[in-house]
């Protein structure tokens, strides 16, 4: 396994440390099993989307989770009934065991919404970001001297009619 040494990021900038703790984390959970296969897509400007192959599971044996930067979501297999005959199977390839999946996201991206189908689960996600963050358009002034007890308004009228 392969380690990295942040300390040099440390050192030289300020207010970095969550994302030195990220990339720490995403190393760890690389060696995590691939299980379920999942693919995440750009949709837009500020959309994504996750798509996790979870076959087999109901809505109610799922759950979405979203909690600060992280987005969690588990599978956990409903018990067998007793009363329920027992599955004598000749090759088992589907994979029903329980499951966590953890994806950290970036700040203000929130879920949208999320949809079961045909074995995909489908969460939508959407980056807003507050207006005090979107890019506006600042005025420029132009520096005029205004004529002492006269406005704007009627110091261009002035600069006009001469």
């Amino acid at each position: 396994m392969r380690t990295y040494d942040f300390s040099p990021l440390y050192r030289s900038a300020v207010g970095f440390d969550r994302l030195a703790r990220q990339l720490e984390s995403a190393a760890r959970s690389s060696q995590e099993n691939g299980w379920p296969p999942y693919n995440i897509e750009t949709t837009g400007e500020n959309a994504y989307r996750i798509e996790i192959a979870v076959a087999g599971f109901t809505p109610d044996e799922l759950n979405i989770e979203a909690k600060e930067n992280s987005l969690t979501v588990t599978g956990k297999k409903a018990a067998n009934d007793d009363g329920a005959p027992q599955k004598t199977y000749l090759h088992r390839g589907l994979a029903e065991r329980d499951f966590e999946r953890r994806f950290q996201l970036a700040d203000y991206v929130v879920v949208k919404g999320a949809d079961l189908s045909n074995g995909l689960l489908t969460i939508d996600l959407q980056r807003e970001l507050p207006e005090a963050l979107k890019p506006r358009r600042i005025e420029i002034a132009t520096g005029k001297a205004l004529i002492e007890g006269e406005t704007a308004g009627k110091a261009d009228k002035a600069k006009k009619a001469a």
